[in-house]
């Protein structure tokens, strides 16, 4: 019997790497390779993770080569607009449509549901000639406002709501509480981890976005960062040292995010986990 835990323990841990290996490795590659200097063999046989001799010019040939930083404020403003609005909005419709009475609250609820199932290639037009009609075209605001508030988010912060034992709110309302002071006073510090999976989700999305801000800019001083770097894979893409330090700047980020957020990030999970 202990034979056979000791052998499932290391398939477990050998599941475990491979997963590693095939989530990490890519990006790992991406920072070697950003790090070696020209005269080193990037595509030598076996492969070197390590460079013999690190240097961080490649990140400067990027900034000298594209605007990167003006491309990431563009970039970070978005994505702090998208984190806003998610987290505000996914707040109030998750908690109305989880701890309010009135009709229609079941069919709100699927119409959430069915919005994740359409797919984002199938609206974009729509989006664009909404965009377009509000004169919001080669904005920034233009392409904030599609994604302010994602259904998937308003869902999350539903379930999140309807975890709450429903006797705090009956005592504060007892005691003379409004669905306001409820709101912000009661049920929303206690859901501060699926907030933060909110916030995550959001940033996430906003900052990774290209087919929408390539759809709806044209200036290139109004460019997000994944625009920017995709006229760095064209005009550069026999140079991967230099793709390779674009690719990192961009990902960084949202490695610091998530290290900053990830206890709340897995409290939230179980905060907002469907229930059966």
């Amino acid at each position: 019997m202990n034979r056979v835990r000791k052998g499932e323990l290391v398939l477990r841990y050998v599941l475990l790497l491979a997963v590693l290996a095939l989530t990490v490795g890519p990006f790992l590659w991406q920072l070697s390779t950003s790090l070696k200097g020209p005269t080193e063999d990037i595509y030598s046989s076996p492969p070197s993770f390590l460079p013999r001799h690190p240097t961080l010019h490649n990140y400067e040939r990027v900034a000298d080569t594209i605007p990167v930083w003006d491309y990431a404020f563009n970039s970070l403003k978005v994505a702090t607009a998208n984190v806003v609005t998610n987290c505000a909005g996914s707040a109030l419709a998750g908690y109305a449509l989880a701890r309010l009475r009135y009709r229609g609250r079941r069919a709100a609820t699927l119409a959430f549901v069915l919005a994740m199932l359409v797919p984002v290639e199938g609206i974009i037009i729509a989006q664009f000639t909404t965009m377009r009609e509000l004169g919001l075209n080669n904005t920034l605001i233009g392409v904030v406002l599609p994604g302010c508030i994602g259904a998937m988010n308003v869902l999350l912060m539903r379930n999140a709501f309807l975890n709450l034992p429903y006797e705090i709110e009956e005592a504060a309302y007892v005691d003379g509480a409004n669905v306001w002071q409820r709101f912000l006073r009661i049920a929303l510090p206690s859901v501060k981890g699926t907030v933060a999976v909110v916030a995550i989700f959001a940033f996430m999305g906003a900052w990774d976005d290209f087919l929408w801000p390539l759809i709806v800019l044209s200036d290139p001083s109004k460019f997000t960062l994944t625009i920017g770097l995709n006229y760095l894979h064209g005009t550069f893409a026999n140079d991967e040292r230099l793709v390779a330090a674009g690719t990192v700047i961009a990902v960084a980020p949202l490695i610091a995010l998530f290290a900053g957020l990830q206890r709340y990030f897995f409290r939230g999970v179980g905060e907002g986990a469907v229930k059966g």
